[in-house]
């Protein structure tokens, strides 16, 4: 009878163990996932930033050039 109740209890405690497995792997993954997302974020800020930078420079080019045909 011990060596069953002790073999029950081996494998209680490791179904505790892959328990808290289960849930480190998961916020791991839902950790990398977070960060994929805010670096794409990220990239999108930046080329939203670009693209305005870009437009504010093209604007500046053609009041430059109109001072310049209008003397």
């Amino acid at each position: 009878m011990k060596p069953i109740l002790s073999i029950l209890a081996v494998i209680l405690l490791a179904g505790c163990g892959a328990d808290t497995t289960s849930a480190a792997a998961t916020a791991a993954a839902l950790k990398k996932q977070e960060t994929e997302q805010g670096e794409k974020t990220m990239d999108q800020v930046r080329q939203r930033i670009k693209t305005a930078a870009d437009q504010m420079q093209q604007g500046a080019q053609r009041s430059a050039e109109a001072a310049e045909s209008n003397y």
